[in-house]
C-alpha cells in the first residue's frame, strides 16, 4: 500500500519487495483461522458482497475467495506494484468471484451502499485520517452492513522467549518513529472510539493470539528478521544495546529450540445502521 496519507510504502521497505511480499503472505496464514472464525462470528456469510480495503499482495483476498465460494470479493489497494502482484497470483479466480480496484481508501471511487461486509486488515495503523476512511467505508456499506478492522496496539503486543529486556524501549521507539509519520502502532484501544466517530453503532471488539507453539516459529522469524531493523538502527532510531539485543533474539528464533513468541492482534466491528 502506498497510500496518500499513509506511513507504509513497500518501495521502502528494508526487506526488500520479494521478501516483505512473502513476510506478509506468511504473516496471514499464521491467524487467518482465528480471523475467520471471529468474522462470522461478527456476521460474515457466504454469499455476501465483501469489501477488502489494502488488499495488498492479496494473501487476505485469496482467503476470502476460497472461504466463501457463493461471494463476489472486491480488492481494493493503492499500489500498483502490489496491485499487479496479486492480479497475477490470483488470474486464475473468475471475475465474477473477484474484482480488484486500483484506489483510495480515503476515495473509494466506489458506488453508495454496495458492499455487505468490509474488512480492513493492518491498514488503519498507517493512516493519518483514519476516521475519513472509516467514514468512506461507512458509505459505501449497505445500511447493516459491517466493517472489521484488524490491527495491532503495541501496548499490548505480546512476549517473547527469551525475554528481551530492552524490548518494551524499542518499541516505543518504533512506535514514536511511526507516530511522528502520522500512523498510530495502538490504534487498537482507540477502535471503538474511532469506528463511533465515523458514525458506526453495535460495536464489538476481540483479541487473536497467535503463539509460535501453535502456528510454527516460521511467521515470528519474518517478523523480528533483523534486516527489518537495521534501518532503523543505521538512522539512531534505536541505539546500539537495543540492536544488539534484536540480533541475539532473531538468532535465538532461528537456532534455538526453547524459544517461543507471542502476538495479539485486535479485532473490532461496528455497524451501518440500518435506517441510513
Amino acid at each position: 500500500m502506498k497510500e496518500r496519507n499513509s506511513t507504509y510504502n513497500i518501495g521502502t521497505v528494508a526487506l526488500g519487495f520479494k521478501e516483505e511480499v512473502e513476510r506478509l503472505k506468511v504473516q496471514t496464514m499464521m491467524g487467518w483461522d482465528k480471523e475467520f472464525r471471529n468474522l462470522q462470528w461478527y456476521g460474515l456469510q457466504d454469499g455476501m458482497s465483501v469489501l477488502e480495503l489494502g488488499s495488498g499482495p492479496s494473501f487476505v483476498t485469496e482467503q476470502l475467495v476460497h472461504s466463501l465460494p457463493e461471494s463476489e470479493i472486491t480488492a481494493l489497494e493503492i499500489d500498483q506494484k502490489l496491485l499487479a502482484e496479486a492480479k497475477d497470483r490470483l488470474h486464475h479466480i473468475p471475475s465474477s468471484k473477484l474484482g480488484f480496484v486500483h484506489s483510495s481508501v480515503y476515495d473509494t471511487g466506489l458506488p453508495d451502499h454496495s458492499y455487505d461486509f468490509a474488512i480492513a486488515r493492518l491498514l488503519f495503523l498507517h493512516l493519518h485520517n483514519p476516521v475519513e476512511a472509516a467514514r468512506e467505508i461507512y458509505r459505501v456499506l449497505k445500511p447493516g452492513g459491517k466493517l472489521v478492522i484488524i490491527d495491532i496496539d503495541d501496548g499490548i503486543f505480546g512476549a517473547v522467549s527469551p525475554n528481551m529486556d530492552l524490548l518494551p524501549s524499542v518499541i516505543k521507539k518504533l512506535a514514536d518513529h511511526q507516530a511522528a509519520k502520522g500512523g498510530n502502532r495502538y490504534i487498537g484501544r482507540g477502535l471503538p472510539r474511532l469506528l463511533a466517530q465515523a458514525g458506526y453503532s453495535d460495536l464489538d471488539m476481540d483479541t487473536v493470539i497467535q503463539h509460535s507453539d501453535l502456528h510454527g516459529m516460521e511467521g515470528f522469524k519474518r517478523q523480528f528478521d533483523i534486516n527489518r531493523f537495521r534501518v532503523f538502527y543505521n538512522k539512531g532510531i534505536i541505539n546500539e544495546e537495543e540492536y544488539e539485543q534484536l540480533q541475539q533474539v532473531s538468532e535465538n528464533f532461528n537456532n534455538s529450540p526453547e524459544a517461543y513468541a507471542m502476538m495479539t492482534f485486535v479485532m473490532a466491528c461496528g455497524k451501518k445502521p440500518e435506517d441510513r
